[in-house]
């Protein structure tokens, strides 16, 4: 009976549990999407670092070792993503164009 009790008593606690929370704030989604922006940029930066890793491990090992291999082939150039800017002006929503107005209905003019 204990056992049924406590199983019973964990579904309950699990279903107020997932219980819908408010929306966010409008500030809330602005620092997430800056939390994103940062993140993306970070991975970039990474994938630059490693990208010039790369290249000097392979331009070393042709030199050392390569001797009387084929050429390696040509590879895309590592692309440095620069310093992080924040956001903000893309953040800020664009002027929206205001809405065509529509035309009164004209009527058809008949043929005869």
């Amino acid at each position: 009976m204990k056992k049924h009790l406590s199983v019973l008593t964990g579904l309950v606690i699990s279903f107020s549990a997932c219980a819908k929370l408010p929306p966010l704030s409008e500030e809330a989604k602005a620092k997430a999407a800056e939390a994103a922006a940062k993140t993306a940029h970070a991975n970039k930066v990474a994938d630059f670092q490693l990208c010039k890793s790369r290249e000097k491990v392979a331009a070393h090992y042709f030199k050392t070792q390569g001797k009387g291999k084929p050429a390696p082939a040509a590879t895309p150039a590592c692309v440095d993503p620069g310093a992080y800017k924040p956001a903000e002006v893309a953040a800020a929503p664009a002027a929206a164009p205001a809405p065509a107005k529509p035309e009164a209905a004209k009527p058809a003019a008949k043929k005869g």
